[in-house]
This record gives C-alpha cells, structure tokens and sequence, in this order.
C-alpha cells in the first residue's frame, strides 16, 4: 500500500512523523552536500509512505529507505551514468 507523502526543501526541517534515525539521514545527506558547496538551492526532498514506511528522494536521486526491524536508515547515492561506447556523439 501506498500513501501519499509531502515534499520539503534541502536545509527545511523534515516532516515531525519520521523516525529519529531517518531524521539523522537526512541531515547526514544535507552535510555532505553543503561541504560539498553542491548548490541545492532549488532541490526537494520527496516523502512517500510504501507499505507503512517512509521512502525519502532528493532530486538527484539520493534514496533514504526505513529499516524498521533494526531501526536503521539506508542511504543509497544517486547512481552516475557511465558513457555507453555504444552512443554517437
């Protein structure tokens, strides 16, 4: 079942429902950026509920995922196209 969810921007505070550790996910993701000096100055963070568990992307593709068993968070990084040789240019 899916729910729907709410969108906030980078530097926002996140949505008081979420668990503490994904909370900590986020600001994680959002230090690495601003140490970075990545401009995410127009990105959102997009919020879904997928079988009673938060799912959490950024714009670039950045995925927060819920563990409820262990009461972790998995940050998963956007994934960087490679060059396909294949490609014309």
């Amino acid at each position: 079942m899916m729910q729907l969810g709410t969108r906030w921007a980078v530097g926002d505070a996140p949505p008081a429902n979420l668990p503490e550790v994904v909370e900590q996910a986020v600001s994680t993701v959002e230090a690495d950026l601003r140490s970075l000096d990545t401009d995410t100055a127009d990105w959102r963070w997009t919020l879904t509920w997928l079988e009673k568990k938060p799912v959490i992307e950024l714009d670039d593709g950045t995925i927060i995922r819920y563990n409820p068993s262990d009461d972790s968070a998995t940050i998963t990084g956007p994934v960087e196209q490679l060059p396909d040789p294949f490609d014309e240019d």
